[in-house]
């Protein structure tokens, strides 16, 4: 497998394409390549090529596009992963997986029972560490495209932006499995009732919203349900927050053919 490089301003048409400083620098220092060496560079929308490396130095790297390379297929559907963000580093494997899965974008939110504070993201630079993950994690997958990690904001905010998806909210198993694998929903749920799997109709574009580890409290809930966020269940069994997405985006992949 050719070494992969991330050029977001990548002109296939030069002769010379300089490397952004951190991909020159591995492809230099880490990977030791020179001149000559084949390897593939994207750009993240969904460009692939195979490229000559035609140029290194101690931190700098300039290739040329040679001919475009079909990449790995992105799903049908606009998949968009809304996190509550997770303690330590529980997000850093949550955006990586989600990457590999094929999401289009990741929306950190701040909530209610969240073990960090919206200031303390930003202070950190979190959301540009996790964005420079999905940008591994496209390399390693073999994608194209690399995700957009949204800047974090607080549940209510996102709440009130229209977002043109359907979105579905992963809720406890208190809420209710179906009582009998003929019910097609599950019981009461705040005036509504939960859905499976099996009840989401395939759309053309979802955001799959799971909450902290501490869970979602109630007001934030009835806020969801508002917005028009569908209650969706995971079964009955209570799952860690930073499994829960790689269980639900795989569980609705698979049952949308996707996967």
């Amino acid at each position: 497998m050719r070494p992969r490089f991330y050029v977001p301003d990548l002109d296939a048409t030069a002769a010379r394409v300089p490397l952004p400083d951190d991909e020159a620098e591995h492809l230099a220092r880490v990977l030791r390549l020179g001149v000559g060496a084949e390897v593939e560079v994207f750009d993240g929308r969904g460009g692939l090529w195979l490229a000559e490396v035609v140029e290194t130095g101690r931190r700098s790297a300039a290739v040329r596009a040679l001919e475009a390379v079909t990449p790995a297929p992105e799903i049908a559907i606009a998949v968009d992963l809304v996190i509550s963000v997770l303690k330590a580093d529980k997000m850093d494997d949550v955006v990586r997986d989600a990457v590999m899965l094929g999401v289009t974008g990741i929306h950190p939110v701040i909530s209610e029972r969240s073990e960090i504070s919206l200031s303390a993201v930003e202070k950190s630079q979190r959301v540009s560490r996790w964005q420079r993950i999905a940008i591994s994690s496209a390399k390693q997958c073999g994608r194209a495209v690399v995700p957009v990690v949204h800047p974090a904001v607080t549940w209510a905010a996102y709440l009130s932006e229209s977002v043109g998806a359907v979105r579905l909210i992963c809720v406890e198993p208190s809420a209710g499995p179906p009582s009998t694998p003929r019910d097609p929903v599950g019981p009461p749920f705040m005036g509504g009732r939960v859905s499976t799997m099996r009840d989401i109709p395939k759309p053309l574009a979802v955001h799959v919203i799971v909450g902290p580890e501490g869970g979602w409290a109630p007001v934030e809930l009835t806020a969801a349900l508002s917005a028009g966020a569908v209650p969706l269940s995971l079964g009955g069994r209570t799952l860690r927050a930073d499994a829960a997405p790689l269980v639900a985006l795989t569980a609705l992949l698979t049952t949308w053919s996707e996967l």
